[in-house]
């Protein structure tokens, strides 16, 4: 009999482990504390991504800051390119890709245009006799008469040694071929004096016309042959 009730008791004890066990689980520390980790891990996955977005625009930022930069040099190394250091004018390079343009412009709207190509006269005896020097400065006083002489619109290029180019605007035949004559005149009348000797330059200018069919190699090669011509002519009129 005794054994019996040990064996009830026992069994009684275990159903009630039993029955206390699904509440036990049910109040564990675990389960709250899994939600606050999740909450956490959130909160964390949301801080990264504001510091990556946050990260993503300064690079953003630092990159466009770049590109600014590079631009400008870029800009800045073509203009050096197209630009004849001695005398702050287009070399052939610029000045041609400006001709090229402006011969769009006329083209597209029906404008109108000249081209002098000017030739300075007696350049290499100034430089065989008082040297490169007296010579660059002649150049640089010419380049200032031949601005003196036009508008801010038109364009003065050196095409190379003693040669120069203007591009003009809006003129007719008749007056580009005066302008011309003016800054023949014009450069005519400068005198230098070097190792106390007084030496003069000059210059013969020839003249092309733009038109809506004008190119620019060919227009370059007729103001060109207009030059020479016109400069035989001066060669003969000094002679005579």
């Amino acid at each position: 009999m005794r054994m019996k009730k040990k064996t009830t008791a026992a069994t009684s004890g275990a159903a009630k482990r039993r029955k206390g066990a699904p509440a036990a689980r049910k109040s564990a520390p675990g389960r709250t504390g899994a939600k606050g980790t999740g909450t956490k891990a959130a909160g964390t996955k949301a801080s990264t991504r504001g510091a990556v977005a946050s990260g993503d625009k300064s690079t953003i930022r630092r990159l466009r800051a770049q590109l600014a930069r590079a631009q400008a040099r870029i800009e800045e190394l073509q203009a050096s390119a197209e630009t004849d250091f001695l005398l702050d004018i287009l070399n052939r390079r610029g000045f041609e890709r400006e001709l090229v343009r402006s011969l769009s412009f006329i083209k597209r709207y029906q404008a109108s245009g000249a081209l002098i190509v000017l030739d300075v006269d007696r350049l290499k005896p100034i430089n065989d006799a008082f040297g490169h020097a007296a010579g660059d400065e002649v150049l640089k006083t010419i380049v200032a008469a031949i601005s003196d002489q036009v508008r801010a619109s038109d364009v003065i290029g050196r095409l190379g040694g003693d040669e120069f180019a203007v591009l003009l605007w809006n003129l007719s035949e008749t007056d580009a071929c005066a302008k011309a004559a003016a800054l023949e005149e014009a450069i005519d009348r400068l005198t230098f004096v070097f190792r106390g000797s007084r030496v003069s330059a000059g210059a013969s200018a020839g003249v092309a016309i733009l038109t809506a069919h004008s190119d620019a190699d060919r227009v370059l090669d007729e103001a060109d042959r207009a030059m020479y011509v016109r400069k035989a002519q001066r060669r003969h009129e000094s002679s005579g």
